[in-house]
């Protein structure tokens, strides 16, 4: 048995001694390097380049403008192709441009021999602007008299969701609710930055190497934006340093085929420092939602009704599919209460948004739980208890997309957690402290739902190899992308437990080749386990009964009679018996003169199928009032994610979502300033995202149920730790010092403006104020 066991990752020594080879690890002789002209304004007109400077340093090859790159608008959301044009993404984008739509667009990219020179020269570019108006919010973005972004306008998009006439519930409840959140823009902030090479080994045939969540999308991207067949483009993925979805988008791939093509096929590599990064790769989508709720005196949710406000930026990049996917995401949560969602996504002159750790439901989880917290308090009920008497249960059914829900796990984790977190003690000492202590102890908890991967939206497809080499190994080839979560170790037990050979002898291929690998649209929506499973399973069985085929024949049995364990083909009904091991039946199909052959299995499946996953939070902080100080005490993840296929990985995933949460609650933001669109701290030192240091101890466990659509049981894990840490430290500091919070970060600047507004902080002077 190799599912469900805390099995050492299949990566973990090429990674922790330095031997696996990433992007930047790949180094070719002649390369060349690229350097962006980037637009120090957020929105304007390229009137003049003049790049005579630097063309006339030495070791600079070219300098190309808009002028000299395709002017077809290609998509770069990664998303896999669909044959439905209403849910193709938006193209809007070229390789330069000359109406830059945010600060730090690229207007210009210089090639030299070298890439301090490259970056020297592309500093001697001269570019005269015509300034537009820089619209950031969207009262000047939709305005009706705004300055069009694209020609299409501003406004990208809207979607509306509604189960059981929403409206009409709220209205007919006890107590009706409503508020206003705001989330903020932020940075994935991956330990490899963006980073990308291309050259021809044909004519006809450009080789792109990046590190990349979805090489087979590039491939298609690149393609596109080039005009050439998809076959002419080859896209390579080595070990790869995190993306967190920043790498679900295709960014620099393009832009160095295109380099390539244009110098004759030499090898050229656009590389992001860390400060383009923030500005000039994707963010998080900052969310202003109005939230309504009807809840009556015992605690039953009749509906609520979110109005989402979804900023995009300078480019659609995944636009409107974010607020959207929220919506249906979070509709599994509290099925048996009326759900309205409206989403709107506005361009504006902000650093492009696209994909990030959640896609969407840790903005909309944060404003419906905060919202339910505070209607809970408003009649002095429980939070904890109205959860429980009001979350998913098997059986109920989604209203939204009447999908039933066949495993549900989360009234179980709330009430493991209740008892774990001695929710009701920690209540009670907290509600009882003394009113004028100047540091005060909160409690909070937030749940959420999550799907598992993107159908009915997008096609789920997936693929998997596997050959038995003559040792009794087996090599597995899987589409699917190892970004660093460690989805190759839970493939290899799959594998193994399905073929009935020990996890040591399974060979993951963690390298992608769109040219050789079986084909997967690649890491995004937490997809990776669930969709692959079916492949690998069906492939795994192929490859067993054609092991067994040969044995029979070697060992004179009728197949029916043998079984494969632990790497030994033994009687079924007689298991210590042992016929043949799998390397004596693979010796003999390379070798044996008259039967046998090289055994492999391959499996292209589509999955049509979507379970969601559940969790929640607690959390046990203190603030002391006078510093405007959070401390996080205590903080527990419980997770619903079916089986849990290996403990140790999960528990690593858990813990890096948590991390990720706190980030987003209490440090990280990117401050834009909102007249000029310039990005003002776009660095580690002056963009805070929580160290070691910052974090507390990080405690998790798993309800396990199993998911029958599900090949092993499993569902979704690799986004949901993220999404439920935020409204939870926001309720516990409500709990703490009875003050609503309603945007993030709550950083100790916000908790000083809403701590003087309720009174809890003298107001000072005025120049104290206006300096915070």
């Amino acid at each position: 048995m190799s599912i469900g066991l805390p099995l050492k990752r299949v990566d973990a020594e090429a990674k922790v001694t330095g031997s696996a080879r990433y992007t930047d690890d790949n180094i070719m002789l002649g390369m060349r390097h690229a350097k962006y002209v980037r637009s120090k304004i957020a929105h304007g007109k390229v009137i003049a380049i003049d790049a005579t400077e630097a063309l006339a340093l030495h070791g600079v090859e070219a300098v190309f403008t808009h002028a000299d790159v395709p002017t077809t608008c290609f998509r770069t959301a990664g998303h896999a192709w669909s044959l439905d044009e209403t849910k193709r993404d938006v193209k809007d984008r070229r390789l330069l441009t000359d109406h830059v739509r945010h600060f730090g667009d690229g207007v210009a990219i210089v090639v030299a021999r070298d890439p301090l020179v490259a970056e020297k020269a592309a500093a001697l570019v001269k570019v005269t602007y015509e300034p537009l108006p820089v619209m950031t919010n969207a009262q000047s973005a939709l305005a009706e008299d705004a300055y069009p972004i694209h020609p299409s306008g501003n406004l990208l998009r809207q979607s509306q969701l509604r189960a059981n006439e929403p409206e009409q519930a709220i209205a007919a409840a006890d107590l009706q609710f409503q508020a206003h959140y705001r989330t903020p823009v932020v940075q994935h902030c991956h330990l490899e930055t963006v980073t990308c090479y291309a050259y021809m080994d044909q004519p006809d045939h450009i080789i792109v190497v990046s590190s990349t969540q979805i090489p087979q999308i590039v491939r298609s991207r690149v393609a596109k934006s080039l005009g050439l067949p998809w076959s002419s483009v080859r896209v390579i993925k080595p070990y790869m340093g995190g993306g967190f979805g920043n790498k679900q988008d295709v960014l620099e791939e393009p832009m160095a085929a295109f380099l390539s093509y244009q110098l004759g096929g030499v090898p050229v590599k656009v590389t992001l420092s860390r400060e383009e990064c923030f500005f000039a790769s994707r963010t998080r989508h900052g969310f202003a939602i109005d939230g309504k709720m009807g809840l009556n005196r015992d605690g039953t949710l009749k509906g609520y009704q979110l109005d989402v406000l979804s900023n995009t930026g300078g480019y659609a990049s995944h636009g409107h599919s974010i607020a959207s996917a929220g919506g249906n995401k979070i509709s599994y949560l509290y099925p048996r209460s009326a759900f309205g969602y409206d989403a709107t996504t506005f361009y504006s002159n902000l650093p492009t948004a696209g994909a990030m750790r959640g896609y969407g439901a840790p903005q909309v989880i944060f404003a419906l739980e905060c919202m339910l917290d505070d209607a809970c308090v408003e009649l002095g009920l429980d939070p904890l208890d109205v959860r429980i008497a009001n979350v998913a249960r098997e059986g109920d059914v989604n209203q939204v997309n009447q999908k039933t829900i066949y495993s549900a796990g989360l009234p179980e984790c709330l009430l493991r957690g209740r008892e774990m977190f001695e929710w009701d003690r920690l209540k009670a000492e907290c509600l009882g402290q003394e009113p004028a202590s100047r540091v005060r102890r909160g409690i909070g908890v937030a749940c959420f739902s999550y799907g598992s991967n993107t159908y009915p939206v997008g096609v789920e497809i997936a693929g998997a190899r596997m050959l038995l080499n003559q040792d009794g190994t087996v090599n597995l080839q899987i589409g699917a992308t190892e970004i660093g979560q460690g989805s190759d170790t839970v493939f290899a037990q799959m594998a193994a437990q399905t073929l009935g050979i020990p996890f040591e002898q399974i060979r993951v291929i963690s390298t992608q080749d769109t040219d050789i690998t079986a084909y997967d649209p690649g890491s995004f929506a937490s997809r990776q386990s669930y969709v692959a499973a079916p492949a690998i399973h069906q492939a795994a069985l192929q490859l067993r009964a054609r092991i067994l085929s040969l044995a029979a024949q070697l060992c004179h049995q009728d197949v029916g009679s043998l079984a494969l364990i632990d790497g030994y083909v033994v009687l079924a009904g007689a298991p210590e018996k042992v016929l043949i091991s799998v390397a004596e039946v693979s010796v003999n199909a390379y070798y044996h003169l008259t039967i046998g052959g090289q055994i492999t299995a391959e499996v292209s499946h589509k999955t049509t199928t979507n379970p969601p996953s559940f969790g929640c939070t607690f959390v046990d902080l203190s603030v002391d009032i006078d510093l405007c100080k959070v401390t996080i005490n205590r903080i527990i993840n419980l997770h619903d994610a079916g089986k849990i296929l290996n403990p140790q990985l999960a528990e690593g995933q858990v813990h890096g979502g948590m991390g990720m949460g706190i980030g987003w609650s209490l440090f990280e933001e990117m401050i834009i300033d909102a007249k000029t669109g310039v990005v003002r701290n776009p660095n580690l030192l002056d963009y805070k995202f929580p160290t070691m240091l910052d974090l507390p101890e990080l405690e998790c466990d798993f309800v396990q149920t199993y998911e029958p659509q599900s090949v092993y049981g499993h569902k979704s894990l690799g986004e949901p730790p993220i999404i439920s840490p935020g409204p939870a430290i926001r309720n516990a500091i409500r709990m703490a010092t009875g003050v609503a919070i309603n945007e993030l970060p709550i950083t100790p600047k916000t908790l000083f403006r809403e701590f003087v507004a309720a009174g809890l902080i003298a107001e000072g002077s005025r120049e104290e104020q206006r300096h915070v």
